[in-house]
């Protein structure tokens, strides 16, 4: 799978921590209608495979669904098995990266250094998530796209939310990981639908100003 996997989409990766498969497809429905059509649910979420597969059933056919949190090639393998297409980590292993691209899957490292950057790219990665993004202020983000292949994906991950979107896209970010901005547990689903069509605003308007 090519590095062109965002395919039109928006770049915006809901992070859904904590989901109980029960409201895997409501969340996901209310994802999907608000313009979000990146779903990855972390693995240390209660029976994450069982809300991956439901939200696979409910709009697996319009969205990229698949795990966060994703830390050893065991978790690429059972991925692989119930037809899950997104690979995110929060680290850098050359292991997990080649498994998931060896599995026709997209994988998305974590990274903060050039070196996890560049050691990510070499395993195959189709992108890159830039995490804790907290600790990498948008100058930062600057220098280092100026050394990234040209139109690599870029994401920031950790603390984004729809007012902070602004600056990173600026600096060269090409999208956003969302999680508690975006979905906690127990968090009313018209909640969820409003924020998630919150930040499609706030990107859609950036998109505007490019």
């Amino acid at each position: 799978m090519s590095r062109d996997f965002l395919d039109g989409r928006r770049p915006l990766i809901a992070i859904l921590r904590g989901l109980a498969p029960e409201r895997a497809a409501d969340v996901a429905h209310a994802l999907m209608d608000a313009g979000i059509s990146l779903i990855e649910v972390p693995l240390n979420s209660p029976d994450p495979l069982a809300s991956i597969e439901a939200i696979i059933a409910a709009v697996g056919d319009m969205a990229l669904v698949g795990a966060g949190t994703v830390l050893d090639t065991g978790a690429v393998r059972s991925l692989a098995g119930i037809g899950a297409r997104l690979v995110v980590a929060p680290n850098c292993n050359p292991a997990v990266i080649e498994a998931a691209v060896a599995s026709g899957m997209i994988a998305l490292p974590g990274v903060l250094t050039p070196t996890e950057m560049f050691a990510a790219i070499a395993a195959g990665a189709h992108g890159l998530k830039l995490f804790p993004a907290e600790l990498v202020p948008p100058p930062a983000v600057k220098a280092v796209r100026a050394v990234l292949p040209p139109g690599l994906p870029l994401f920031m991950v950790g603390g984004i939310n729809a007012d902070t979107m602004a600056a990173y896209r600026a600096a060269g970010a090409t999208g956003f990981g969302l999680g508690s901005s975006l979905f906690t547990p127990g968090k009313p689903l018209a909640d969820i639908a409003a924020d998630a069509k919150a930040i499609v605003a706030a990107w859609d308007g950036l998109c505007k100003i490019d």
